[in-house]
């Protein structure tokens, strides 16, 4: 990923492969920033031209590359961010693709009067557009973006930029590992990258095999599992920034590793998107990731059940009674709903760690996509003060999600004469019935589940490395606060 550089000095006498410049929209008008009015006097006027003669309108996503005139930079690039700050991230997103494909290695950004939001979203920007796949290994393939240099802003720090730059790298390591085909991302594959992550950082990683797992009493994991030929892992990730004493946050992430639907088998069309079906776990690592590289003055334990649901003649079968590491009994209605099963297990060693906050991160229902499509993560959980402070680090960085009802109306609906518990509770509102499932298996006041099924990945088959961005803002936040 680039290397980022805060600069004092003008950013139009330095000298870069490419001078970034910005406008807003209004109905009436262009509103050029103060550096773009400045270097026009440079540029002989082309950005009044381009305005005059209705050629630029400064919306978003919009932009025109110009000759540079008297700069030193060799090329400028004018992009438009509309009238909002969400129309400016899309449009600071463009603009670094639109350098990323002319494979321009050093951006110089006249960042200095953007809110500090927006500076932040410049560093994902400039990230996440050079991002590029490629197959296997646990690295993200780096691109030909090497240096962004921003013209400092008021009001924002190196340490802003640490933290900034430290979430724009776990975005990439999320989408690499969640792009993974699903015959190189196995649990096995899974448990490497952590112990890599763990030689890469100051993490401290354990990763549990079968009989580990099965030592813990971790059926419903297990149960899951056993219709596979490819083992399950248990990965428990730590960082220990706080005081000893402390204790931890921990993230849980769905790691389902490929999802055919087990004997309750999916209908075949976008069945290759079912390698996304760890994309919970893959939060849990570019979080990780994040926290460390960032040094957060807190403990973050991370915690990844990953394993396939495949239908072979061992696999759990509809009408199965399974027994959850709590003791609790699962009548498994439906074999497709796995996800829960495995994050029971996960959620029930979570409280094991007296956890002051938990949060598991799932693409759990195709009902939540129904409800929010691919814009809003689900979220529902116990406990205003965490929901609410999710809510807001997800608005800060413009990774939003939306809270659910929860109730004692929806938990009947899981109601079995053969069970604790039925795994699924009928068609209607299934997304907060998935929850009020993993809320029988989680006792931390403080808990919240984000259901990530419609934001993981794109309609193109490509992941978004959401809701990173939403949870190390909670997490700084959170430490920032703890100071």
């Amino acid at each position: 990923m680039p290397t980022f550089k805060l600069s004092t000095s003008p950013i139009l006498t330095q000298k870069s492969d490419c001078l970034l410049l910005f406008a807003a929209a209004t109905e009436t008008r262009v509103l050029l920033s103060p550096a773009a009015k400045e270097a026009d006097k440079k540029l002989d006027g082309q950005i009044a031209k381009l305005i005059k003669n209705g050629d630029f309108h400064g919306k978003s996503g919009e932009s025109a590359w110009l000759a540079t005139g008297k700069l030193s930079h060799k090329r400028v690039l004018l992009a438009g961010l509309g009238n909002s700050e969400e129309d400016a991230r899309d449009g600071l997103t463009a603009a670094f693709t639109a350098c990323t494909k002319r494979n321009v290695q050093h951006v110089a950004v006249t960042v200095a009067n953007l809110p500090a939001t927006l500076v932040e979203h410049t560093v994902s920007a400039a990230t996440v557009a050079e991002y590029q796949y490629h197959q296997g290994g646990f690295t993200p393939k780096a691109g030909k973006l090497r240096q962004v240099t921003l013209a400092k802003p008021k009001n924002f720090s190196s340490k802003q930029l640490k933290t900034a730059t430290a979430a724009a790298a776990g975005i990439n390591l999320t989408r690499h590992l969640a792009e993974q085909p699903g015959n190189i991302c196995t649990p096995v594959f899974l448990g490497q990258c952590a112990q890599a992550l763990a030689k890469k950082t100051t993490l401290r990683a354990k990763v549990l095999d079968e009989k580990q797992i099965r030592k813990l009493k971790m059926g419903a994991l297990l149960a899951v599992a056993k219709g596979s030929v490819n083992p399950p892992r248990f990965i428990i990730l730590q960082h220990k920034g706080g005081n000893a004493k402390d204790a931890p946050v921990v993230l849980v992430g769905k790691g389902v590793t490929f999802d055919t639907g087990g004997i309750s088998i999916k209908p075949a069309p976008a069945m290759d998107e079912m390698k996304f079906d760890m994309c919970g776990a893959a939060t849990v690592f570019g979080v990780m990731q994040a926290v460390a590289q960032a040094k957060m003055p807190l403990n973050v334990t991370g915690i990844i059940p990953t394993c396939e649901n495949m239908p072979d003649g061992r696999a759990v079968k509809p009408g199965d009674v399974i027994t959850a590491a709590s003791g609790k009994t699962i009548e498994v209605l439906n074999t497709d709903a796995e996800g829960r099963l495995i994050l029971a297990d996960a959620l029930h060693y979570a409280d094991k760690l007296k956890p002051v906050a938990v949060i598991d991160i799932a693409t759990l229902t195709g009902a939540c996509v129904i409800a929010l499509g691919h814009h809003v993560s689900g979220l529902m959980g116990r406990g205003d003060k965490l929901l609410s402070a999710l809510t807001a680090a997800g608005d800060a960085v413009g990774d939003p999600c939306w809270q659910l009802p929860m109730g004692k109306k929806y938990q009947k609906q899981l109601k079995t004469d053969y069970a604790d518990v039925a795994n699924i509770g009928g068609r209607s509102a299934g997304t907060i019935t998935a929850a009020c499932f993993l809320s029988r298996f989680s006792e931390c006041e403080q808990w919240a589940h984000l259901d990530i099924a419609g934001t993981a990945w794109t309609t193109g088959k490509r992941a978004t490395g959401r809701p990173v961005a939403l949870l190390t803002r909670y997490l700084s936040t959170l430490a920032a606060r703890q100071r």
